[in-house]
């Protein structure tokens, strides 16, 4: 791709970092990417890879403990958020308390007790397993 190509679409697609709808009526994002066209399997990994990145930066912002637990329980804090933003996961407080704690049983069966568990079903099973034993399944 030639350089020159690239300044000129950006200079006058401008970016946009929020879908929008263009004039022609399109939902559009980026610099002028018409998102009805989907992305490819190599935009989809590189957001999963900035979107989980995003998720660890705000559980160890908004948690400080969380540098204690073994990778896997740090994992289900992270997958939580990415799964449903860290405000909502910041409401699960008796489970937060409990892995503060180190009360791995508590905070998993409280993981479990809850909307979000039946809404995610077998993902939220599992989280609450590693959360448990603090290895992957």
């Amino acid at each position: 791709m030639k350089e020159k190509w690239i300044q000129y679409i950006r200079f006058y697609e401008g970016l946009r970092t929020k879908p929008y709808i263009c004039p022609a009526g399109h939902l559009t994002i980026g610099y002028g990417h018409n998102l009805e066209n989907g992305i490819s399997q190599q935009a989809a990994e590189f957001i999963l890879q900035e979107d989980l990145q995003i998720a660890q930066n705000t559980v160890q912002q908004k948690f400080a403990w969380w540098r204690e637990l073994n990778e896997v329980r740090r994992f289900v804090l992270v997958d939580m958020a990415f799964n449903m933003g860290i405000n909502k996961l910041a409401t699960f407080k008796k489970m937060l308390a409990a892995a503060e704690k180190g009360d791995y049983t508590t905070a998993a069966r409280e993981m479990l007790d809850s909307r979000w568990a039946v809404q995610v079903g077998r993902r939220a099973r599992e989280l609450a397993e590693m959360m448990k034993k603090g290895e992957y399944v």
